[in-house]
């Protein structure tokens, strides 16, 4: 009698059952301690982050702002390529080239005026903000407040060696030294945003082959819509900026209020800093305006209040409803977070920077359902 061979076994034996899959655990201690790892995950996640931008926040800054240049060159070319059938070279050397002919021309024909306007506006500021100050001083509340205020804004909170005021004079070097500095700046962020707009799918490209391959599709989704973002939003603020500009050269002009020229750039400008820029803008006009009197001051604060009006009640909807909308709280809140971590180019480049991470926020999460809205 021959032995049977032995039988292989059983799928459904006790010491053959599958590992338990992670959807399919139901201990709550399991449960509990794979939420304690995804949360110290994250957080590990944003203290990078957040060390990375305050270490190298000047960098990014720079890389931002080239990026945003070149997302403004290459749909500028984008628009005279399809206009004109013409190579994307051949229309990115036409914007470029149109570009500085019109700065040059401005300079050509306006810019002995506005530098002349703009060395006036600083006296004649440098003069009010003299003229204020000791009309503050000679009250007990001014007074108060002048002795809280730290020199760089004019008050008496000082160190040995410091006069008020007279201080600004003392710190012409580092004035200088800043100025070219900010130069430098300027130049590699229009060459590199240049070089970005020249062949964009190269660095594009670049940054998707870091990602892994499950991830690259909706990653390369998410970098186009913040360059649609980027792009809607920089067109709807040049609109604004060059109407609120233009309103106040006209209305101050009006008025009679001297330098309305200078004025009316410095309110354009301002504006692309939302919100905060309006109020930047408007505080040179108000202090000229005081300077000719009281009535010239009130009639320049009415102005720009309704210039103000004008552009969040007629301009801001009639853009955003092509461009982008923000929240108003969410987007003074990024000024101000921006803001104190990079300084003064993370306050002016918090709103693009909010508008593109909403856009890609909005993009790679869910949609609520209505029994989920508040």
């Amino acid at each position: 009698m021959t032995a049977s061979p032995p039988t292989a076994p059983s799928s459904n034996a006790p010491d053959s059952k599958p590992a338990p899959h992670k959807d399919d655990i139901t201990d709550p201690r399991a449960i509990q301690l794979a939420r304690i790892y995804a949360l110290l995950r994250l957080a590990l996640i944003v203290t990078v982050v957040v060390m990375l931008i305050w270490v190298v926040g000047d960098v990014l800054m720079v890389i931002f702002a080239a990026t945003l240049v070149a997302v403004i060159l290459h749909n500028l070319a984008g628009l005279v390529e399809r206009h004109t059938r013409m190579p994307y070279w051949l229309a990115l050397s036409t914007v470029v080239v149109v570009l500085i002919g019109a700065l040059t021309g401005l300079i050509w024909s306006s810019g002995p005026e506005i530098s002349e306007q703009a060395v006036k506006l600083r006296t004649a500021l440098s003069e009010q903000a003299r003229n204020l100050r000791d009309s503050m001083g000679h009250s007990s509340t001014g007074r108060m407040i002048l002795d809280n205020l730290p020199t760089t804004l004019g008050g008496n909170e000082q160190t040995a060696g410091n006069a008020g005021f007279g201080s600004i004079a003392g710190s012409m070097t580092g004035f200088v030294s800043s100025a070219f500095g900010a130069a430098g700046t300027l130049a590699v962020i229009l060459i590199a945003g240049l070089y970005f707009a020249i062949s964009p799918d190269i660095y594009v490209n670049g940054m998707l082959r870091l990602i892994p391959h499950p991830y690259r599709k909706t990653s390369r989704t998410l970098l186009l819509t913040a360059g649609r973002t980027l792009w809607a939003w920089t067109a709807g603020q040049a609109l604004d900026m060059t109407v609120v500009g233009l309103l106040s050269f006209i209305g101050l002009w009006c008025i009679g209020v001297p330098l309305a020229l200078a004025l009316g750039v410095v309110a354009g400008m301002a504006n692309f800093i939302p919100y905060i820029g309006a109020f930047v803008g408007a505080v040179p006009a108000v202090l000229i305006g005081l300077s000719q009197g009281t009535r010239e001051g009130v009639m320049v604060l009415g102005l720009y209040a309704a210039i103000q009006f004008f552009e969040g009640n007629v301009m801001a909807p009639l853009i955003q409803r092509h461009a982008v909308k923000m929240p108003p709280g969410l987007t003074i809140l990024s000024q101000t977070i921006f803001g104190t971590i990079l300084g003064i180019p993370g306050l002016i480049l918090a709103s693009p920077l909010t508008a593109a991470l909403l856009a890609t926020m909005d993009k790679a999460t869910p949609k609520l359902d209505d029994d989920e809205r508040v």
